[in-house]
């Protein structure tokens, strides 16, 4: 560890003070009116108090500017250097939370789950994971809008993804918007790492953009597209004539298909948690980790110790005035009243 200056050509001000003893002295002032009996006494004993015990003042106010200017300065304290290690991957999540995913037709355990709920349980763990990789989070319905930007902060995206709610952005399903906003996002990533996890019950029933265009300018800017088709394709209801199963969404599978080709990914098809769950497991493997490493160093800001104490002394010498202000004034005031 190490002490630095974030500032240092702030230690320049230190000598401003010394500037004061080339300034002219100020006019001498006309002498006051009203005459005071007692002044060339209380004059005398001022310049006693003012003399050589001024000197210990003197010497806290050069202390007290020397400890501003190094608190200007901003002193830090430079721990060692930690290495972090980073897969250099940006990964784009896109979940679709259009009306149709909150059909309970995934099941875990034995019970029933919302699409969206499922998604949110599996995805969660998977962001959590994603230790070392950039990841953000998109949310589509009518529209597709971003949730949460690239970002390491992992505990922040899974958050924002819990709070996601059925409608939020729509009843219906924007599948080229949301991929053309991923796009946007991920332009500026290095090509080998753009990477575009979507996650849709349906087909693309809304958007300006058209899925299999957005699945072209996807592949020219390098950005690889995984789509994984949600939903068991049935569901129980109950009825007057007890439980039956009916149909559920209208996935476009072959789209999603066509989506993935395009971009060099793949299509996955989860009809339940646990092939969710092994959709991520295999996408770690797909997508491989690089070792890169990125070096940084802890800082921590000192400022505020020399600071303190400047405000400190100046207390001090301010109380010290005061003190000495009464004590001057107080001989001449039992002088008088004796008189």
């Amino acid at each position: 560890m190490s002490i630095e200056f974030a500032w240092p050509w702030l230690f320049a001000a230190l000598p401003l003070p010394l500037l004061a003893l080339l300034l002219p002295r100020a006019p001498s002032v006309t002498p006051a009116t009203l005459h005071i009996p007692f002044y060339a006494a209380l004059q005398d004993n001022l310049q006693t108090h003012s003399g050589p015990r001024s000197r210990p003042r003197l010497l806290l106010a050069i202390l007290a500017w020397v400890l501003l200017v190094l608190a200007a300065t901003r002193p830090q304290l430079i721990g060692e250097s930690v290495h972090l290690p980073v897969s250099g991957r940006s990964l784009m999540l896109a979940v679709d939370i259009s009306g149709s995913m909150q059909n309970e037709d995934m099941q875990t355990r034995g019970l029933q789950l919302s699409r969206l709920r499922a998604v949110k349980n599996v995805a969660g763990d998977f962001i959590e994971q994603r230790k070392g990789d950039r990841i953000g989070l998109i949310l589509f319905g009518d529209e597709a809008y971003l949730q949460a930007p690239l970002t390491f902060d992992r505990n922040t995206v899974r958050t924002l993804l819990n709070e996601a709610q059925i409608g939020l952005a729509g009843q219906q399903t924007a599948i080229g918007d949301a991929i053309g906003l991923a796009i946007k996002r991920l332009r500026k990533e290095p090509a080998s790492n753009r990477v575009l996890i979507l996650l849709t019950d349906g087909a693309n029933t809304a958007g300006n953009v058209d899925p299999l265009k957005a699945a072209d300018l996807a592949a020219r800017e390098d950005v690889r597209i995984y789509t994984i088709g949600i939903g068991s394709g049935e569901m129980l209801i109950q009825t007057p004539f007890g439980m039956r199963r009916v149909a559920a969404g209208d996935l476009d599978e072959d789209n999603l298909k066509a989506i993935s080709e395009k971009t060099g990914g793949r299509y996955f098809r989860a009809r339940d948690t646990g092939q969710l769950a092994k959709i991520y497991a295999l996408l770690d493997r797909i997508e491989p980790v690089s070792e890169d490493k990125q070096t940084w160093r802890p800082i921590n800001e000192l400022y505020f110790w020399p600071l303190g104490a400047a405000l400190l002394l100046s207390v001090l010498i301010a109380l010290a005035a005061i003190l000495r202000g009464r004590a001057a004034l107080r001989p001449r005031r039992e002088a008088s009243s004796h008189a």
